[in-house]
């Protein structure tokens, strides 16, 4: 009755350190107030208090025998002869809180013997060692954490508590049984962590037991860390023990184990794995039998993974999401931590090579709180059988969990920390670690209440070198760390990375950084982990280009997850039908993972128990229970599901305020009328009362579930028409129709968001980090004129400062593309001179008005923009306009996933240049010039969709050998090389005005683009073509082509002409010669034209 029976439930902090968190010293202190007060009796109002001992599962000064459960407890606190148990319940609290200050005044005191100072050494160099030295410097008991050997990350911790961090002097690099050894001894250590798992296999923990016998050892003995080393132990502990895993036969013959394989059916895919250390990259997947043959004579009879293939794990191929799921273990029981899931592939889309992981995040989505507990029973399965066999297990046991639709499945353990888990589940917790470490040192886990923070979620993005996993460049300088540290709710884990003598942090491995964001859901602790990301660059000395890479989609699936929606109903569940069929034909993003019913015989649990056994499907009792005892029963099912929205599909009874607070707005129920009309009425006696009304129209009303029958919000309401002729039976057909395409509607607004341009298939973070990537080779363009800077809203030219009047001057424009050149580039993923083929169509028709080509500014379309490949190409771009001589001053990428497959580019190219007025070419073009032919370089750009046709029709493709150069590689590698660019050798013959015009032989080959630099009277008389170069030999040959073909489709080799007078041939042959050109051809003269001939006479054939 109001104040009178308010009760106060407080959970006594497990451990000292808990008790010192400043929360914790707030609630004791306003606990005590309470109890004061409830002790003086001299308010009008008093409260109860209740202390609940975590590690006991016991309310303090509760007798269990007297009290069996906690409603017992709370019917006696009630009662009006509570006194006694209330004096007794306050007396307990007090007592408990006296002790927790008895110990707290010892350990702020530094002179008290019992003040504990720790030291702890932790061997290992990565980005898990970090996150495991920052959590344990946390805790009040630890006074020094030494890394061995560490990395710049530890050695340049500052701020806090993380002064308590260093790395270990003298230890070179080294982490090897007698280095740490060594290092425990001379520091007088009082832990050793060890987080790489080598050690462990090594033996480190046995012989710290007899070298250091006085010092806690975080970590399995050599025989715990079996369960990594050997796969085959692994399967078999795990088949001995009824510990779910995928079945799976052990050979040390590769002879038995193709037999094995042969064997199977062809259906029956199988997973390869060496049963030692392979540096996790042992495991190997094929797809076939052959492949799987392939896979065992790659690991035991090719020793691609040493010894570690000796002996060969054949298993079956499970289907389902993966998990990490660490448990901290003393050796007797487990507790599992918060379930992780990575990312293994270097890049976006899980493609590209196996990595050591390229970012996690936690908790996974996809662990319910049903699968957490079942995982933790595997895991505390494991730690008493290995205790059975007389090898306890303690420190971290990674268990790599197939989320498989029979349930959870054992992938494989590992005996340590993984990493990047570390990296999101450390920082989740809010038990102090080196506590819960010393408890699993010492047998006592079940004594520490080990707790997570609630509601919040971490994400990683690692940071590598770009290249890695492959080889990769080291030594470039990191710029950017303070700023991605200052970044809200974000911390930067170090794991390749040195600080050298001038104090710069510079790349020292594979894997750099680990970035770590924190928020109240995954999308907020993503957005942090970017935004800092961004920070972050890693500078080549030489170009001041970023070599770092990493990936822009992690957590992209969890995010997107499906809505998890649960069913409560006691009849047969019709309108469920519907939403069943949406959610397996994909017009739901939605699954059902619960249906629960109050009938035992309701026919909708079939339906339930339909969709499979990872559908948990319930009958629950509510005989004997309140209707907020059952509503609680039904909640803890949903709850243990993963549930997240819940349907009422005919379900027959009321729900409590309890549930439809907990749930509210994430719970939906059916009406059978327009709803608020008929409110409060069930089935056939709602249909009848339309009737009775003489309603014209009736339907039914989705509505959000609240403590008001039928009167939460309505969210979608469906109508149908009342005949004159209706009953209640025909009503009640037409409605019950509409019932399940309303639930869908319903379910569509639910799982619909908010709609960003991301969401639409624009990356916005994508384009922004191209600018970033490219500006290097942009900058590298610049000359008089312009900076080459990118990110206005225009590029900026200065005529003037290139040495053009505006009076004088004419602006000249050129636009092009690269043609079906760009389908090869696809093709062989090499787009790194595709860019040059674009600048060189462009500035080579400028040049022929006889201008000098100033700015570039390129168009880049795609249907999904990949920052490396659209880099490559821009570098190429960049590259064409620094052999053009012009400055690369702009540029527009647009992502259209709608006009383009991904994987598909296309590009457009601007050149803009600059011509005096009296120099604009062709002019006083006339008889008796001669035709100067500079080579080309291949094909060009131009004639490519015969190519393609060509390079079919011969059956080969762009891997094949080149048939018409052997020293060209391939034949995509030929036919990509790049378009000659004209502009610098034809400069100076421009400036010395020895050319009365130029043509550019591009799609029409000679025949239609020299007549486009002709006057009408005249025409070219061919006497001197060059022999055919080898690639247009084998064009000819293979296409049937006459030579009247061959030259109004190719350049048949030759790139541009060069129109000059006579008797200025000499010096314009020795002027090209100077700007590099070793090669001129002279192919014939102009000749007066009579009436209406060609323009261009071929006097000579094409050999």
């Amino acid at each position: 009755e109001g104040e009178k029976n308010k009760i106060v439930i407080y959970t006594l902090p497990a451990t000292l350190t808990e008790y010192l968190q400043e929360s914790a010293l707030n609630e004791a202190s306003l606990l005590r107030s309470h109890l004061f007060r409830s002790t003086n009796n001299s308010a009008s109002s008093s409260s109860i208090v209740v202390t609940y001992d975590s590690t006991s599962h016991s309310f303090l000064g509760a007798s269990s025998a007297e009290y069996p459960s906690p409603s017992s407890l709370l019917t006696a606190l009630l009662s009006t002869t509570a006194t006694p148990i209330k004096t007794q319940l306050a007396q307990s609290t007090l007592q408990s809180l006296t002790k927790l200050d008895s110990l707290a005044a010892t350990q702020l005191d530094p002179a008290s013997p019992a003040h504990k100072s720790d030291t702890v050494v932790l061997v290992g160099s990565g980005g898990r060692e970090h996150a495991l030295a920052v959590a344990l410097a946390r805790s009040p008991l630890v006074n020094r954490v030494i890394c061995c050997p560490g990395n710049g990350g530890t050695a340049g911790e500052s701020d806090g508590f993380s002064r308590k961090i260093e790395n270990a002097e003298g230890v070179n690099g080294k982490q090897d049984n007698e280095t740490v050894v060594a290092l425990v001894k001379r520091e007088k250590a009082d832990m050793v962590v060890v987080g790489p798992e080598q050690p462990l296999v090594d033996g480190l923990v046995d012989v710290l037991a007899v070298e250091c016998p006085g010092v806690r050892v975080f970590g399995p003995s050599r025989a715990g860390a079996e369960l990594e080393a050997s796969k085959a132990f692994t399967k078999d502990f795990l088949q001995q023990h009824n510990i779910p895993t995928a079945k799976y036969r052990n050979f040390t013959s590769a002879t038995e184990a193709i037999a094995y394989v042969k064997s199977l059916s062809p259906t029956d895919r199988q997973v390869v794995k060496a049963s030692g250390l392979a540096a996790g990259k042992g495991v190997l997947l094929p797809t076939t039998p052959e492949e799987t043959i392939a896979a065992i004579h790659e690991i035991m009879s090719d020793k691609a993974f040493g010894a570690a293939g000796d002996t060969c794990v054949v298993e079956s191929f499970m289907t389902g999401p993966e998990a990490s799921c660490l448990a901290f273990c003393d050796g007797k029981t487990a507790v599992l931590m918060p379930a992780a899931q990575d990312h293994k592939r270097a890049l976006d889309g899980d493609e590209g090579l196996n990595t050591g992981g390229m970012g996690a995040y936690a908790p996974a989505p996809c662990v319910t709180p049903e699968l957490h507990k079942e995982i933790e029973e595997m895991c505390k399965r494991t730690v008493e059988k290995m205790a059975e066999r007389g090898t306890p297990y303690v420190g971290v046991l990674y268990a790599g969990m197939m989320l498989t639709p029979n349930g959870p499945s054992v992938l494989e353990f590992n005996c340590r920390f993984g990493d990047p888990e570390t990296q999101v589940v450390l920082p989740l917790l809010e038990t102090d670690l080196y506590e819960v470490m010393c408890a699993c040192c010492d047998g006592k886990l079940d004594t520490i209440d080990v707790r997570f923070k609630e509601n919040v979620s971490a994400a990683t993005v690692v940071c590598a070198a770009k290249g890695y996993p492959e080889s990769y460049p080291k030594g470039m300088a990191i710029r950017g760390l303070d700023g991605a540290n200052a970044v809200e709710n974000v911390k930067v884990y170090h794991a390749g990375t040195k600080i050298d003598d001038e104090k710069i942090t510079r790349c020292s491995g594979g894997r750099v950084l680990a970035v770590t964001g924190m928020g109240s859901n995954l999308t907020e602790a993503l957005a942090a982990s970017y935004k800092a990301v961004k920070q972050i660059t890693f500078e080549d000395a030489a170009t001041g280009e970023s070599l770092m890479h990493y990936r822009t989609d992690i957590a992209k699936g969890a995010i997107r997850k499906k809505l998890r929606i649960g069913v409560l109903g006691s009849t047969r569940g019709t309108a469920l039908v519907p939403v069943i069929d949406a959610c397996a034909n994909g017009t739901l993003h939605a699954e059902i993972v619960a249906v629960v019913s109050n009938r035992s015989k309701a026919l909708i649990l079939e339906k339930g128990k339909a969709l499979g056994p990872t559908v948990t499907t319930k009958f629950v009792s509510s005989k004997g229970l309140t209707r907020e005892q059952y509503d609680a029963e039904c909640t803890s099912v949903l709850v243990g599901a993963g549930v997240e929205y819940v349907l009422l599909v005919g379900y027959m009874r009321i729900l409590s305020k309890q549930f439809t607070d907990y749930w509210a707005g994430r719970c939906i129920n059916v009406h059978p009328s327009l709803l608020p009309k008929h409110a409060g009425g069930m089935d056939m006696e709602v249909h009848q009362a339309v009737i009775d009304a003489k309603e014209s129209e009736s339907g039914c009303t989705i509505h959000e579930v609240t403590e008001e029958v039928d009167g939460g919000p309505i969210v979608v309401q469906k109508v149908v028409q009342v005949e004159a002729n209706e009953t209640a039976e025909t009503l009640k057909a037409k409605v019950q129709a509409l019932e399940g395409p309303a639930f869908i509607e319903a379910i569509q607004k639910k799982c619909k968001t908010t709609v960003s341009y991301a969401d639409a298939g624009v990356s916005i973070d994508a384009g922004n980090s191209l600018v970033e990537l490219i500006k290097p080779a942009c900058k590298a363009t610049r000359r008089p004129g312009c900076d080459a800077d990118l990110g206005g809203f225009g590029g900026l030219f200065d005529l003037a400062a290139a040495g053009y009047k505006s009076e004088d001057t004419i602006i000249i424009g050129a636009t092009d593309g690269v043609g079906t050149k760009l389908r090869i580039a696809h093709i062989t993923k090499k787009h790194e001179t595709v860019g040059i083929d674009l600048v060189a169509m462009c500035v080579n028709d400028l040049i022929v008005a006889g201008g000098e080509p100033l700015f570039f500014l390129d168009y880049f379309a795609t249907g999904k923009l990949d920052v490396e490949e659209a880099a490559s190409v821009v570098r190429g771009i960049a590259e064409g306009c620094k052999q053009a001589g012009c400055g690369l001053i702009g540029g527009e990428t647009a992502e259209m996933p709608s006009m383009y497959a991904p994987g598909d580019y296309d590009l457009a190219g601007f050149s803009v240049g600059a011509v005096h007025k009296d120099r604009v070419l062709p002019q006083n073009v006339a008889t008796g010039d001669v035709l100067l032919g500079l080579p080309s370089s291949g094909i060009h750009s131009n004639g490519f969709s015969l190519v393609r046709k060509l390079i079919e029709k011969a059956n080969l493709d762009y891997e094949s050998a080149c048939p018409w150069d052997k020293s060209a590689g391939t034949v995509g590698d030929s036919l990509l090389i790049p378009t000659k660019i004209y502009v610098k050798c034809c400069l100076p013959l421009l400036q010395k005005q020895m050319l009365t015009g130029l043509a550019h032989i591009t799609g029409g080959g000679l025949l239609e683009n020299l007549p486009r630099s002709l006057p009408s009277s005249v025409k070219a008389e061919i006497t001197g073509h060059p022999p055919l170069p080898n690639v247009f030999s084998w064009m000819k040959q293979t296409s049937g082509l006459d030579d009247h073909e061959m030259l109004r489709t190719f350049n048949c080799g030759i790139g541009m002409v060069l129109i000059v007078k006579k008797d200025a041939v000499d010096e314009a042959k020795a002027l090209l010669r100077e700007t590099g050109e070793s090669v001129v051809y002279e192919l014939g003269t102009l000749v007066d034209r009579q009436g209406s001939e060609e323009q261009v006479e071929m006097k000579c054939t094409l050999t």
